[in-house]
């Protein structure tokens, strides 16, 4: 393929957001104008999946091509985690390096840095970051907002570390740092209090999971993160043309996950709190980017994908009044369940694309998983994936570009415990598992059962009558796919003991 020819790629990935959060999706109480932009001038999918209910495994599968199953660590990770993804497996970056372009992640990372043979040194060079991954250029949080360190790392070091002043952070029960300021020990400093959990550090004023001593300078302030995170995605847009190459920009954008604490133009920007501002504040980032794209004549030669990682939840943590505020809005819209959820509130997200190419425009009812997007760029570019790559990644190109109506026979996701869930044509099944059904400090139902759970999709898209008892052959059927799944190949799975 001619590279002046090839188009860019642009992955736009939320954190947290619901199927019902956006204009396209049914909200009448959230205003996302550049998101349902795309959603006109591309194709709106409405059975797409992310591999997992919650946001280390999702972002483990967009970027090999795997199934989380196939590492033992993909769980929801400490902010000083080592790095889960093993270095020598194919990489999505990766594939677009082969294929020429430049490749940069900005954004929330949280698969972990450092090779895990001991504590991340913050001070240092970080020897296992995304630039060993196949990225050419990364500037990321470690993990989520709400966990330590609050700092950005660009390529391998801390940004705006004073020597004088070095990082430290535990992930300990009991602070071992005497002299910093922590949730129960000064609550005077808090401008947000905790709902559950997120009370350990305090830094800028917020609970956070885990302890941070030092690094004051290079701490960042959360209402800033937003136009960040942008700016360095502008900048590397920017230099990709003056390098006149084409590029890959993987943004992970950090809205509405907690901490929410949007940027002072954003507050009250929406009836539902911070929440909803946030929401609002993610759409403008959305539209920002493509304000860029077109000023650089850009736009229609690069295919943009908007997505979630996982469903929504409106109290994780802290009292910012989501649910108080959250009137008549339908985070998940018609879906039950939500983040964490077996339900289809936890796996089926929002995702839209924007691509030249587009066969046709509306909405499409395909069957995709963000799993697949490795084998369906490698078809786009005519590139090979390495031997023992991708291993579940599907080539659904034809889907994405509107040509193929249907999409995949089948696919596989997981809720918070790891426990599965298979679609299989208008099938849901939710195997048997232990656990309680109900999270009452985020109130939502996990969709947890000692008894196999089946849905026809076609009929029941709220999941609300189990037919297990009615179509036991395709209970056993169900059943059945999922165990040869999870029998396959381990090739390059990375495990540590």
């Amino acid at each position: 393929m001619d590279q002046t020819k090839r188009p860019n790629v642009v992955i736009l990935y939320a954190d947290d957001l619901g199927y019902g959060d956006l204009g396209c999706y049914g909200s009448h109480e959230v205003a996302t104008p550049n998101v349902d932009r795309l959603c006109r001038e591309g194709l709106k999918f409405t059975n797409a999946y992310a591999v997992s209910a919650v946001c280390t495994p999702s972002r483990y599968g967009i970027l090999t091509g795997r199934y989380p199953f196939r590492c033992d660590l993909a769980h929801i990770l400490p902010g000083d985690a080592g790095c889960i993804i093993d270095p020598s497996i194919d990489t999505l970056p990766r594939l677009f390096g082969r294929a020429g372009y430049r490749t940069a992640i900005v954004g929330k990372w949280h698969l972990g840095l450092g090779d895990g043979s001991g504590p991340i040194d913050w001070n240092r060079e970080i020897d296992l970051t995304p630039l060993d991954l196949g990225f050419d250029e990364s500037f990321i949080f470690p993990a989520t907002a709400d966990r330590v360190p609050c700092v950005y790392v660009e390529g391998r070091s801390v940004v705006g570390l004073d020597p004088e002043d070095p990082i430290e952070v535990s992930y300990d029960e009991e602070c071992p740092f005497e002299d910093i300021p922590t949730y129960h020990k000064n609550p005077e400093l808090l401008t947000m209090r905790s709902s559950h959990g997120h009370d350990m550090s305090i830094v800028k004023g917020i609970g956070r999971i885990g302890y941070m001593r030092g690094g004051t300078k290079a701490t960042w302030k959360d209402e800033d993160l937003a136009e960040t995170f942008l700016s360095r995605a502008v900048r590397f847009i920017e230099e990709s043309r003056q390098a006149d190459r084409p590029f890959f920009l993987y943004y992970a954008l950090h809205q509405p996950h907690v901490p929410r604490v949007p940027a002072p133009r954003f507050r009250g920007a929406t009836g539902l709190g911070v929440r909803g501002d946030v929401i609002a504040e993610m759409d403008w980032c959305v539209g920002e980017l493509m304000k860029e794209l077109e000023k650089r004549g850009i736009l229609d030669d690069t295919m943009i994908l908007f997505s979630s990682d996982n469903g929504p939840v409106l109290d994780d943590g802290y009292e910012d009044m989501a649910n108080e505020l959250n009137g008549t809005h339908r985070a998940a819209g018609p879906l039950r369940g939500g983040k964490y959820s077996k339900f289809e509130g936890g796996t089926r997200i929002p995702f839209v694309v924007r691509c030249p190419g587009l066969v046709r425009r509306g909405v499409s009812d395909a069957l995709v998983g963000q799993v697949d997007l490795f084998a369906s760029f490698a078809h786009m570019l005519g590139a090979e994936i390495e031997p023992g790559g991708a291993l579940d990644s599907q080539d659904m190109y034809a889907a994405l570009t509107g040509e193929d109506p249907v999409g995949r026979d089948e696919l596989m996701m997981e809720d918070i415990t790891c426990s599965k869930i298979l679609r299989h044509g208008n099938w849901a099944y939710l195997e048997p598992s232990d656990g309680i059904p109900y999270m009452p400090k985020v109130r939502i139902e996990t969709g947890r059962s000692k008894e196999p759970q089946l849905y026809n999709m076609d009929y029941d898209i709220g999941q609300r009558t189990n037919v297990a008892a009615e179509f036991p052959d395709v209970v056993k059927e169900m059943d059945e796919r999922l165990r040869r799944i999870m029998a396959s190949e381990r090739t390059g799975g990375f495990v540590r003991r």
